[in-house]
């Protein structure tokens, strides 16, 4: 049953979500089955720095768009703008609750809800931006997450270990952050991701990929803090031991990394496949046999567990977020952000042994479709939601 207020003439309304992101496919990707789900209960504004066309997909009878002026980048005067406008909007409207994801988002959205007195005001941290950074950087992008923290009711991090970093750095006490189930933001849809041998000659073949070839796939944004120039110089470094290994990239060039990678694997560019943002993600690993995440900070990492769904073991960084979204030599293999004789060993190892890599893939499958279900995740993030609100 939705839950419902009077309004100030007396008629009957539903009460209020507003769900804010910096960019669009935040919504898309991660938020879309919590969307359905909360505008069964309430009415739903959504907020991102996006055209009503971009959101289409996400609008129902409870589910509205307002655009949000805000840019993805720190800009001081664009910013003092952006928050100033959200604050308007979050007096005006009177939402029961804001819920925010993205770091810039969740910042402004958190404070001027405060500043509002939006009586329910919920982030989800999806990894800390300042786990690379040092010194005065650093330091200020702390605080900033300190503040984030502080100006929300309750704070959702996406995985276990990443709450457990939030608060041995002080940024939120105890007390006052969860995760859902196991973690991730929302978990595997697992009609979707998994084994699909049909989906597995499709793109095989349009990618022009034959035979019993090894495919390695890295499916992320393309940046420095993602690792793919290191995981490019891993495979550049032993490919000739592996002459049936392929390596598939997919995902936009964000940090104009894209020509480095290429001229770093260009003498095995035969058997290198570039493919930008794709919507059909679960086609691409089906193709695969191995799933390469070697990010310097990472807040879980859905694709990971999504790939796992699909039955491909992983070669990760060992950092938080990754510990709970891999399981060593049980689901993939891990090693130490930017260490390329380990990422080397790495790859070898699922490439040569067979029945490892078999082993990995049936218990990947397995833990992704009975610990990260998306039905588990969405309906704990509703009842998580209804708890406090209602």
């Amino acid at each position: 049953m939705i839950d419902r207020i009077k309004d100030e003439a007396g008629m009957t309304t539903n009460k209020k979500i507003c769900i804010v992101a910096t960019v669009p496919v935040a919504l898309r990707v991660f938020m879309l089955e919590h969307i359905r789900a909360l505008s069964c209960y309430y009415d739903i504004t959504l907020m991102a720095n996006a055209d009503r066309s971009e959101m289409e997909n996400l609008f129902s009878e409870n589910v509205r768009f307002v655009p949000l002026p805000i840019q993805r980048k720190v800009s001081l005067l664009s910013d003092v703008i952006s928050l100033w406008q959200v604050y308007r909007l979050f007096r005006k409207e009177r939402f029961d609750c804001v819920f925010s994801i993205m770091p810039k988002s969740g910042l402004l959205s958190m404070v001027a809800a405060f500043v509002a007195r939006v009586p329910h005001r919920i982030h989800m941290f999806t990894g800390q931006v300042w786990f690379t950074k040092s010194g005065l950087v650093r330091a200020g992008l702390k605080f900033l997450d300190k503040v984030l923290a502080w100006s929300a009711t309750h704070v959702l991090a996406d995985s276990p270990s990443q709450r457990q970093f939030l608060i041995d750095n002080k940024i939120v006490a105890a007390q006052k952050i969860s995760v859902l189930g196991k973690g991730s933001i929302s978990g595997v849809d697992i009609s979707r991701f998994k084994p699909d041998a049909p989906a597995r000659q499709k793109y095989r073949q349009e990618l022009g990929i034959i035979g019993d070839a090894v495919v390695f796939l890295f499916m992320a944004r393309l940046t420095h803090v993602k690792g793919i120039l290191e995981l490019g110089r891993a495979f550049s470094d032993v490919a000739r031991e592996m002459p049936n290994a392929h390596l598939l990239v997919i995902g936009p060039d964000e940090d104009g990394v894209e020509g480095d990678l290429l001229g770093i694997l260009e003498p095995f560019k035969s058997r290198v496949h570039r493919v930008g943002y794709t919507y059909n993600p679960e086609g691409y690993m089906a193709a695969a046999d191995v799933f390469c995440i070697p990010s310097y900070r990472e807040g879980f990492s859905l694709a990971t567990i999504q790939a796992a769904g699909v039955g491909l073991p992983a070669i990760a960084s060992h950092i938080y977020g990754l510990s709970d979204a891999v399981q060593r030599d049980m689901t993939g293999i891990f090693h130490e952000p930017g260490n390329l004789p380990e990422m080397i060993e790495a790859l070898k190892k699922m490439y040569f042994d067979e029945q490892f890599r078999a082993r990995l893939s049936r218990q990947a499958h397995e833990r992704a479709h009975s610990e990260f279900s998306q039905d588990v995740i969405v309906s704990e993030m509703v009842a998580f939601i209804r708890k406090r609100v209602n």
